[in-house]
């Protein structure tokens, strides 16, 4: 996450998981008490959830390619900038920790998942065929045109110095932002309801539930493992002792994980970043506010390794590696443009979630709730990371300068 947000998302998504479970064993208990006359009965129902869950899942998906254009292309011209040194190797540090990060997921998917006796869960119930009412809503255009568009755009707009297009894609990022936050994000929490009550009807998320947790419990240790990692690299880059460093992010590690927000977590982590001897003060204030827009490599690790998971439980197979790394390439560009909303990186990346993973509407609705449970964790992971890029810029732009 980047921005905080007052509208209780994470609570809402969390009564919508229960509720949604909560509804689907109602609907197999009565299915299980009532005659063969009253099962059709059953069936209307989870008909309707269907049509409900279809609908909403167009909408959403008819916005990605349209949040794809609004975030990624005024995030390209919002670098123009880009000739100074420091912040070309800032943009360069966050792309490779978020894309490393994610092959670090997705290495451990490929070890652990298959290990985790998701495949002894024997699927008995089957969807009805038909919804109660179907409505299809195509995007205008394909996601990864999307893309391709945003990036063309994007870098043609900065080498052409255009304002006009550049004030023009500012207005597009505007009205994007005002259609998420005031529809796609509301509706969320009743689109996941929906994915839930079918996943509890076809006996997927009761049996399935010991797995989730031991999913989440990885992902946490993965974390770790990458903070040692970038902090190390850290250490060889600056010549200093990393602990200088992490010593004092504490109290932003813990801000992050209450607040689920970096935004609300800045000034937190300026005055822990501050307080070491590693650090100087115009390094700090440069990274550490930049970073805590664009690096989200603990959001980036997490939805690598859930979505793999969720696709294993889903389709019964890993994705193949060859789409996990056109996967993870493109992830990195999504997770320094997406949106400042809750679970930005997986809202903005439902497009290659779907395309390239070929996840449906039920897919991504079990990722964005997942995700969400344990979005404070990768943001105190985002955060925490943001103190190892400093100290790179440190060694790298501050060789010269006297340790102290």
């Amino acid at each position: 996450m980047k921005e905080a947000k007052k509208d209780y998302l994470l609570r809402k998504i969390v009564i919508a998981v229960i509720l949604g479970i909560v509804i689907g064993l109602i609907i197999n208990q009565t299915s299980a008490e009532s005659s063969n006359g009253s099962l059709s009965t059953q069936y209307i129902i989870i008909q309707v959830v269907m049509s409900i869950k279809h609908i909403l899942g167009q909408i959403i998906l008819f916005m990605v390619p349209l949040i794809i254009i609004g975030f990624v292309t005024p995030a390209i011209t919002g670098m123009k900038t880009n000739t100074n040194k420091m912040l070309s190797t800032m943009l360069l540090m966050t792309y490779v920790s978020s894309v490393l990060a994610a092959a670090l997921a997705m290495a451990a998917g490929y070890l652990i998942i298959p290990h985790l006796d998701i495949a002894n869960a024997v699927n008995t119930k089957e969807l009805p065929e038909n919804m109660i009412f179907k409505l299809d809503i195509p995007a205008m255009f394909p996601v990864l045109s999307a893309l391709f568009f945003s990036i063309c755009f994007g870098l043609a707009i900065v080498y052409t110095k255009s304002e006009m297009l550049e004030k023009l894609f500012n207005e597009i990022h505007k009205v994007v932002m005002l259609i998420v936050t005031k529809l796609i994000i509301p509706m969320l929490p009743f689109f996941i309801c929906t994915v839930f009550i079918e996943l509890t009807y076809l006996e997927k998320i009761t049996v399935q539930l010991p797995v989730f947790i031991k999913m989440v419990l990885i992902v946490l240790l993965g974390h770790f493992i990458w903070l040692t990692v970038l902090y190390s690299i850290a250490a060889l880059i600056s010549k200093k002792n990393p602990a200088r460093v992490f010593k004092h992010y504490a109290p932003a590690y813990l801000t992050a994980v209450g607040t689920m927000s970096s935004a609300a977590t800045l000034p937190v982590a300026l005055k822990c970043a501050k307080k070491s001897d590693a650090l100087d003060r115009d390094i700090v204030d440069f990274a550490i506010p930049l970073g805590a827009n664009i690096h989200l490599c603990g959001s980036v690790l997490t939805e690598t390794f859930f979505v793999m998971g969720i696709s294993y439980i889903l389709l019964g197979e890993l994705p193949p590696l060859s789409s996990m790394l056109v996967f993870i390439f493109l992830l990195g560009i999504f997770a320094i443009g997406a949106p400042g909303v809750p679970g930005g990186t997986v809202a903005a990346s439902i497009g290659i979630v779907t395309t390239v993973l070929g996840l449906d509407d039920t897919g991504f609705g079990l990722l964005m709730a997942i995700f969400a449970l344990q979005d404070s964790f990768g943001t105190a992971c985002n955060v925490t990371g943001d103190g190892a890029l400093a100290l790179m810029l440190q060694g790298i732009f501050k060789k010269n300068k006297e340790e102290s």
